[in-house]
């Protein structure tokens, strides 16, 4: 679900969330799956260390409309349009990785942590250069690998191909379409057969033997290879075939680990044609998987990858709203167990479930109560869609809106971008388990619990530490359906509650409080109009 209320929040807090999609590198295919995701409405995050592997490259060759761009742009406009479409981006090194009960869980610079219900991990390779002095200082400027990223830079010059390997005669044949003076170092490369020998003569490839010692380089530009025995042979681009090892530290932390690549040109981490891998939610995408990639495809392996994604979050969502569908059908007639009322996958199979649960209009008690009440800092707790507190925001407060559904919260972040940044930028909204979850002491000026139904012990104790997270000369508004109040069948006895009994949980010495059960006509699920009771507590702490 879209997590698009960004702007009301810090970093940190945001960090705090859990995503539907945690992207582990921000190069092409990063951004572009972020991209796609974030115009699926999917909440996402990027975590990226900020070192491409083509950082050393003048410009990006091979994506239409792009070519030359240089790298840095690429990654700064694909940042842009990620963080347009509700990502973040952040900057950090990942670490490790491990499943939750939810998802996962990535661990980056040692000690930050965010969670997500899919991974995918998207950073890349390590080029394994010769060590052969020169090569790694020239590497990607005029020490190249790719005849379609570098070749046509090069074009005309006099370029040597260092062999190293059983590529070398590939390599070469590759670049001599690019130039006409071409020299082929043998250096460590299997001999030539007869066949290849011809081969070489017949295309004006001069083939020279021996150790390769250096790269030359003299104003900052190559000037020729050096043979171990002292031979200077002119050249102006060198050529090399690195080994490409898949960076994929943190998808062994998971127990994915790399393999050697069939063709013999390093390692990589298997996945299906989507990228998913063999562990369950985490996909890959571009060079950790496709050794060969160059940006234009990896980006469309991160575009992939993302549908995948997204098609399986599709799947996952829709089965809970159809659990959620049964679910409260079952406790509306003879489920004999409330406890799945009040858990995270109940309300978010039940926010699932529809467009829309509640009216979208605040609690009548909270605006009358609030109406009166200088702005200041707001807690609304159990706060779903998130009426109340857009409500209060818009009247000038600083509010947290807590709600255990991410599907709720996803929303209520939704709605509170549509009404307006200003009013948005007043609201933070955090995921907690209330029955476990205590506020911050004396922090909040206004704390209310619209309509909060638990069982009596855990209810006692709710309300005992949402009166603790108020300041003094704050206000604790708390509203129920009363004890004498009987909404038809959908609705447990157990749960209800009178306004007295909240007030008991306060110390008066503590607390000026006013009850009320003030009583409204509504309409219950057999269609009938009838009368209710609301259970209305106010209470002020006194200084």
């Amino acid at each position: 679900m879209v997590w698009v209320e960004v702007v009301a929040m810090t970093q940190a807090e945001q960090l705090g969330q859990r995503f539907d999609v945690a992207v582990i590198g921000g190069g092409a295919a990063g951004l572009s799956a972020a991209v796609v995701l974030g115009r699926a409405r999917r909440s996402v995050v990027v975590i990226d260390a900020g070192a491409p592997r083509n950082a050393p490259a003048s410009g990006v060759h091979g994506f239409l409309s792009l070519d030359g761009i240089s790298p840095a742009e690429l990654i700064e406009t694909g940042r842009k349009e990620v963080e347009h479409y509700g990502g973040l981006v952040v900057h950090g090194e990942a670490q490790s990785a491990r499943r939750t009960a939810d998802g996962f869980e990535v661990v980056f610079d040692e000690s930050r942590v965010v969670s997500a219900r899919r991974l995918l991990v998207t950073t890349g390779l390590v080029d394994e250069l010769p060590d052969i002095r020169g090569v790694r200082q020239r590497w990607g400027r005029d020490v190249v690998h790719c005849p379609y990223c570098h070749g046509w830079e090069i074009r005309d010059q006099a370029v040597g191909v260092l062999g190293t390997g059983a590529a070398a005669m590939h390599q070469t044949l590759l670049f001599r379409q690019l130039t006409s003076d071409l020299v082929l170092f043998t250096h460590t490369a299997p001999a030539l057969t007869e066949e290849q020998a011809e081969q070489l003569a017949a295309s004006g490839v001069r083939v020279v033997t021996g150790l390769v010692d250096s790269v030359e380089v003299a104003d900052d530009r190559i000037t020729g290879v050096r043979l171990s025995d002292g031979t200077f042979v002119a050249r102006q681009a060198v050529v090399v075939a690195p080994q490409f090892v898949a960076s994929s530290q943190v998808l062994a932390t998971l127990g994915l680990h790399a393999t050697p690549h069939p063709s013999g040109h390093g390692v990589f981490v298997a996945a299906d044609p989507t990228g998913l891998t063999e562990v369950p939610g985490v996909w890959v995408a571009g060079n950790v998987t496709n050794l060969m990639a160059q940006v234009v495809t990896a980006a469309a392996e991160g575009v992939s990858a993302a549908a995948a994604i997204n098609a399986d979050l599709i799947t996952e969502d829709t089965q809970h709203a159809v659990t959620a569908y049964r679910t409260m059908h079952a406790v509306g007639h003879d489920h004999p167990d409330v406890s799945v009322m009040f858990t995270q996958e109940f309300w978010d199979e039940r926010y699932s479930s529809s467009d829309r649960i509640w009216s979208g209009n605040a609690n009548p008690h909270l605006v009358a109560v609030a109406t009166d009440l200088a702005p200041a800092t707001a807690l609304d707790v159990g706060s779903g869609e998130g009426a109340d507190a857009i409500w209060l925001a818009a009247q000038g407060w600083r509010v947290t809106g807590v709600d255990v559904s991410r599907v709720a919260l996803d929303r209520a972040a939704k709605q509170a971008a549509e009404a307006g940044a200003e009013i948005a930028g007043r609201i933070t909204w955090q995921q907690a388990d209330v029955l476990a979850w205590d506020p911050a002491p004396l922090r909040f000026d206004l704390v209310s619990a619209q309509f909060m139904h638990l069982p009596r012990p855990e209810l006692e104790s709710l309300h005992r530490r949402l009166a603790a997270a108020v300041r003094p000369g704050g206000t604790l508004l708390i509203v129920g359906h009363d004890l004498e109040t009987s909404i038809g069948r959908h609705h447990f006895p157990d749960l209800l509650f009178t306004a007295d009994q909240v007030a008991a949980t306060l110390d008066p010495d503590d607390w000026h409080i006013v009850t009320a059960t003030p009583e409204r006509q509504v309409v219950d699920p057999d269609g009938q109009s009838i009368t209710i009771r609301d259970a209305v507590l106010r209470a002020v702490r006194r200084h």
